[in-house]
């Protein structure tokens, strides 16, 4: 395959023991690009106040949205004269002495915490809970010159929105999903979208008291914001505060993602929250919408918690290896969600987490219909399709189940896990599919009994799978840990636009093709308009592994599709013509490519892929499997005219042969056994 040379992809870093990395990381900064109001939140308030003339029940809101300033950011920066240590020992808060209002800032704070208004916030007038209405006037404050927030936050705090932004703890410590943010870290990305739960912002206790606050924290917020809005939000600073900034985000990803009507509300309150959004607050304008206390966020049940706690303990004692948990239960129960926390949770006290997916049709971290083991090191603050990346190892099956080849399906998760260092003193997470009942069950118990699990994470209500592992010999030792879930509409399928599980697939593969765009600000370019890359037939073998086509239909059926970009051990061999696979092979896949288009004439696949140039070298096999593109993504592409590609509507499945021909590779039934 004919490439341009580019610069090498760094594998995963070493893993490293057991400890407290809180403080200690180092991540690159992220910059933000300007946001104006989006259309769509200034069409919902519009609606909104529509809806509260005709309902004099609901409270008129007093101000309109803010608007939001097309200026670029334009962070002050302050001279470093005279350091203050923070709680991670490093010395990032400066004083300059020779500033003019320098004294002025400092009989200020002392004036305001000398006058009891710090004493008494400390004695209750900060009440604890969701921080909504006219609460969030009194502590968070706007600079629309420089496009951001300042938010201060009591212990025992919370705020839960739906949208999207940057994150930077500028004092104190907050969490999200159970990772820490503390001061001296750089921005996190949140992502809070209608597709899922809403994310909460919750303030905990920082691990140091003894700090000047007042001084600290009206350094602070010189750098942000506007004398008057300081003063104003220096009164809400308490030793046992919190200050974060938040910043409007827009990347490749949501730009892509919005480009299509279909998804142009995903980051917007569905309609069933509406009503509970808070419309008018100094944060509206940076891509994020406070939500009300009747809208829960994710609710963590009290086994819930004691399981996190449980794991955590066992990690950082002395276990002989490293910790191996395994989490299952039926479908809609939680286990993402739960393994997101975890990760996050495990994250505060070490480098890195091993992550594998088992799970065909609810990926994490590629699109659907793979089989995975990726090391995670970074907090997932937000649902799968907001941080697809590339695993260390990825086999790629083809289908969001594995009924129909149960062999394939074992041995390729097999093969994942002995490509894993054995001598990796990381903890290991291993998702598990929804099917839990006949062969699913009998396969739960297999990777079990392969897999050195030590921990299993599963509802209360499968006391089944004790009773089994425990009954068969040799009895395996490892702690069962039972979570109960609590959500709203636990065990069923969300109904409300963009919450089905067909939905949440389309997002994750879509979240891939955007790494085909510019990381540069600026228009979406549709996929038509992108240079494919020249593949010789000769070059790659093809291979189609969910049904059986017949070899002189191989390429109308690839034609236009999503293929597995994989690496076959043995080398290719070729007469001139195409090289066809007969047998779904179990072989490394690294990414994702659209064929474009085939060219007969010339002998030649046209692939659009994000995969570097560097790594393509290494493919010669492509497999089309039953991960198809969105419908939409054939039909909306902007600046098509005349008649669109690969779109038919004159097709009928009544015909002989239109459908796919499925062919079962599960095993035997019992009952058939001798028949």
């Amino acid at each position: 395959m004919k490439v341009k040379k580019t610069a090498q992809v760094k594998g995963p870093a070493k893993s490293q023991k057991w400890k407290d990395v809180r403080g200690k990381r180092s991540r690159p900064p992220v910059s933000s690009s300007q946001l104006s109001s989006s259309p769509v939140v200034a069409k919902m308030v519009k609606e909104h106040k529509a809806t509260v003339k005709k309902k004099p029940s609901v409270k008129r809101l007093q101000n309109k949205a803010k608007s939001v300033s097309d200026s670029k950011k334009n962070t002050a920066q302050a001279a470093p004269t005279k350091p203050y240590s923070q709680a991670n020992g490093s010395a990032a808060f400066t004083m300059d002495n020779e500033s003019d209002d320098s004294q002025e800032w400092k009989e200020y704070s002392q004036a305001v915490h000398g006058n009891g208004v710090g004493a008494g916030a400390d004695s209750g007038d900060f009440r604890p809970g969701r921080l909504e209405g006219e609460a969030l006037h009194y502590c968070a404050e706007r600079d629309d010159q420089q496009n951001h927030a300042v938010l201060v936050m009591q212990m025992d705090q919370n705020l839960c929105f739906r949208g999207k932004c940057f994150l930077t703890c500028l004092y104190g410590r907050v969490e999200v999903m159970g990772f820490t943010i503390e001061e001296g870290q750089q921005s996190y990305p949140l992502f809070s979208p209608a597709s899922h739960c809403p994310l909460t912002i919750s303030a905990v206790e920082s691990s140091a008291n003894s700090r000047d606050h007042s001084t600290e924290a009206s350094h602070i917020l010189r750098k942000y914001l506007t004398t008057a809005s300081q003063k104003k939000l220096l009164k809400s600073v308490t030793s046992r505060s919190s200050i974060i900034l938040l910043e409007p985000m827009e990347t490749p990803l949501t730009r892509f993602l919005s480009s299509f009507k279909e998804l142009n509300e995903l980051f917007s309150p569905p309609m069933s929250e509406l009503v509970s959004a808070v419309l008018d607050t100094p944060l509206n304008g940076l891509g994020m919408i406070p939500l009300v206390s009747t809208v829960e966020g994710l609710k963590l049940s009290r086994s819930h918690r004691d399981a996190l706690t449980s794991v955590v303990s066992a990690c950082k004692g002395d276990m002989d290896g490293c910790a191996v948990i395994l989490v299952c239960g039926t479908k809609n129960v939680g286990k993402s969600s739960f393994i997101r926390t975890l990760i996050n949770t495990l994250l505060n006290h070490t480098t890195c987490v091993d992550y594998l997916e088992s799970d065909l049709g609810q990926t994490e971290f590629t699109p659907a219909g793979c089989l995975s083991l990726s090391v995670v090191s970074e907090p997932l603050l937000g649902p799968p399709f907001t941080h697809q990346r590339s695993p260390e190892h990825m086999i790629y099956y083809g289908q969001s189940s594995c009924e129909s080849n149960l062999d394939r399906y074992l041995e390729s998760l097999k093969s994942l896990w002995r490509r894993r260092p054995q001598s990796r003193e990381t903890p290991v997470i291993i998702n598990t599919m929804g099917w839990v009942k006949g062969f699913g069950f009998e396969l739960l118990v297999d990777m079990i009994r392969f897999f050195p699990v030590s921990h299993v994470t599963h509802p209360p209500t499968q006391t089944a799978l004790e009773e089994f592992t425990e009954s068969h010999s040799p009895p395996r030792s490892y702690t069962h840990l039972n979570v109960q879930s609590e959500f709203q509409g636990v065990a069923r399928q969300g109904t409300a636009k963009h919450q089905r599980s067909n939905e949440h697939r389309e997002l994750s593969l879509l979240a891939y093709l955007s790494q085909l765009q510019s990381p540069d600000p600026g228009p979406v370019r549709p996929l038509h308009s992108l240079t494919p890359y020249q593949v010789p037939h000769s070059a790659v073998a093809l291979g189609v592994i969910h049904c059986e086509v017949m070899p002189g239909h191989m390429f109308y059926a690839a034609n236009a599709s999503l293929v597995g970009l994989c690496c076959l051990a043995e080398k290719i061999t070729s007469r001139g013509g195409p090289v066809l696979l007969s047998q779904a092979p179990v072989c490394p896949c690294v990414g994702f490519g659209v064929l474009r288009g085939i060219d007969m004439a010339r002998g030649l696949y046209l692939l659009l892929t994000p995969v570097d140039p560097s790594v393509l070298r290494k493919v010669n096999c492509l497999l089309l499997g039953a991960i198809s593109l969105p419908f939409f993504v054939l039909t909306t592409q902007s600046d098509l005219e005349g008649e669109k590609p690969y779109v038919t509507a004159d097709y009928s499945f009544d015909l002989t042969g239109a459908g796919k021909l499925r062919v079962f590779k599960g095993l035997t039934r019992p009952s058939q056994i001798g028949m």
